[in-house]
């Protein structure tokens, strides 16, 4: 068996040598406050991206609109700001695989969870049920809950949460849909996460599309970690429905807006119930101050408030990036960074409490690895240690695992290295 090389120097010659070079000088990094190196190794992407230099640029520019037009900048500034939303329709589209008018940029994910479920989960006496993943990211819990509780259905029974087989820490596809072949009869709605957020596991999103629409069950999808992580293509595969936040992997800001994605098949759909604002009406005739909807059959009609600029400003620069990389060529160069930190953890592990809970296989994770920390360490005690020891930020979450994510954008072949090389030591030194 080949020794893997694990030296300081082939992590430089890999960055030389991959055909995508990094644009983290067009981001600003962090400063290390320890190690041998002036900038931190940041892998915490897949929970708050860093923020790229352009955002100060376009919001300079929205604000001197603002200073020079006031409220005549609706619709004189550069970019208007009565449409602006629809300065971000074709780039979000183009991210998640949809047609223009199936995607608009509004409020926050939870919000858009809540919209999309006051249309589409539309439950019955028989079939009630919401389906999530066990380990679903907590506000996603939450929403679900609420739904079924806001129906008069206990959500102790009517929230079925989907747990991995017996000693393992990922679902596995083929059980998922045997659970819908088997089950799906009760089953209302089915909203799972793309890419899982403790384990990086990437769903087969369309098989698992498919075989739930085959058993009559509405499909809806938080791509929070998978937006901007993996390739997507909603329409083709038929999701009912999507929702996704900006701010981890797409990089527009702490709380930034959200995206919203709704199949075509229900554009036109009247019957479907939805709560309404002024911006669900036509553009055309918002501004005669109609009491009544007029309806549009795009996705702008599940918007409600006015676009909210200094918001969207930096949403627009980061699809602007993205449209320039492309998602294929991202993808690519992730698959190769996530493998190299795979190649250097698998070496170094050794004996040491550490076990990759993130699947093996390229093609059932994105772009982050997730390290189960034995020993009795807490995984908060660890991040600690991993950035005032070593410079390197990952993302913690209790009680055990650490979150290592190699974002395309910005990090490097050399950052994942450090990464591989301040975690075991960390572990070794402290365990």
């Amino acid at each position: 068996m080949t020794t893997p090389d694990i030296s300081e120097q082939r992590a430089r010659d890999l960055e030389a040598a991959d055909p995508v070079p990094s644009r983290r000088d067009e981001f600003h990094l962090l400063a290390a406050e320890a190690g041998d190196h002036p900038e931190v190794a940041y892998l915490a992407g897949n929970s708050l991206g860093l923020q790229p230099r352009s955002v100060r640029t376009i919001l300079d520019e929205e604000l001197a609109e603002w200073a020079r037009l006031g409220v005549e900048g609706h619709l004189e500034a550069e970019r208007p700001w009565a449409p602006y939303h629809e300065f971000l329709r074709e780039p979000a589209a183009r991210l998640v695989g949809a047609l223009p008018r199936e995607v608009v940029v509004m409020n926050s994910l939870t919000v858009n969870l809540h919209l999309m479920m006051v249309s589409f989960y539309r439950p019955t006496a028989e079939r009630h049920a919401i389906v999530i993943e066990d380990s679903a990211f907590p506000s996603d819990s939450y929403a679900a809950r609420s739904q079924a509780a806001f129906h008069g259905y206990d959500p102790d029974t009517a929230v079925i949460r989907l747990r991995p087989r017996a000693g393992e820490d990922v679902l596995r596809t083929e059980d998922v849909v045997a659970f819908l072949a088997e089950e799906g009869h009760r089953v209302a709605m089915l909203m799972l996460g793309g890419v899982n957020y403790l384990t990086g596991e990437l769903m087969d999103i369309p098989a698992i599309t498919t075989a739930a629409r085959e058993a009559g069950i509405v499909v809806g999808w938080d791509l929070a970690h998978a937006a901007g992580n993996v390739e997507l293509a909603l329409h083709e595969w038929g999701v009912d429905w999507a929702a996704w936040c900006t701010y981890k992997y797409l990089n527009a800001g702490p709380g930034a807006l959200a995206g919203c994605f709704v199949h075509e098949r229900h554009l036109a759909d009247r019957s479907l119930p939805k709560l309404q604002g002024w911006w669900s009406t036509r553009y055309e005739t918002r501004f005669q101050m109609h009491p009544v909807v007029e309806p549009v059959d795009s996705a702008d009609s599940w918007q409600l408030s006015n676009p909210p600029i200094l918001a969207m400003a930096p949403v627009l620069a980061s699809l602007r990036m993205f449209d320039e990389s492309g998602m294929a060529t991202l993808r690519a160069k992730s698959r190769r960074l996530t493998g190299y930190l795979a190649e250097m953890l698998d070496a170094q592990i050794g004996e040491l409490p550490l076990q990759v809970i993130t699947p093996t296989d390229p093609d059932r994770r994105g772009t982050q690895l997730s390290v189960r920390i034995g020993g009795g360490l807490a995984a908060n005690d660890v991040a600690r240690w991993l950035r005032h020891e070593h410079g390197v930020i990952a993302d913690a979450r209790q009680p055990d695992v650490i979150r290592l994510a190699p974002v395309p954008m910005y990090c490097t072949f050399h950052d994942a290295w450090r990464a591989a090389r301040a975690l075991v030591e960390v572990v070794r030194s402290h365990g």
